[in-house]
């Protein structure tokens, strides 16, 4: 292996690392904002329980997030629940899914309000 690849591959961790740090700061905000633990971004597995609950969805629904094909409804289905939580649209919701790093950043910093589970 040369310099050349193992640049490549320290540049795509940092990036990764990168994007990491700006999701956790974001949902960080956005569950502060929802009164629910901020800390809660940073454990896996239980942040996505908190977002369920967030959006009034039961934490069962974790569970399916580890079924190939249902995972990826599930994720639209809680960014849409998200961004409606906070009332905004589906195209937002769709941002939140498609750009989370972007869009979440925008719920947790912006004058949006948490109008309380969407789906409840």
């Amino acid at each position: 292996m040369d310099w050349s690849e193992t640049a490549g591959s320290t540049t795509s961790v940092v990036i990764a690392l990168a994007f990491a740090v700006v999701w956790i700061i974001g949902m960080w905000q956005v569950f502060a904002k929802a009164d629910q633990p901020g800390w809660a971004a940073i454990i896996p597995i239980y942040n996505i329980y908190i977002w369920c609950k967030l959006v009034g969805r039961p934490g069962w629904w974790v569970i399916l997030l580890f079924i190939p094909f249902v995972n990826i409804v599930i994720e639209i289905i809680l960014a849409l629940d998200l961004a409606k939580s906070f009332g905004k649209g589906v195209g937002f919701g769709i941002g939140v899914w498609l750009l989370p790093f972007i869009f979440v950043l925008i719920l947790a910093f912006g004058s949006a309000k948490y109008q309380g589970p969407s789906a409840a």
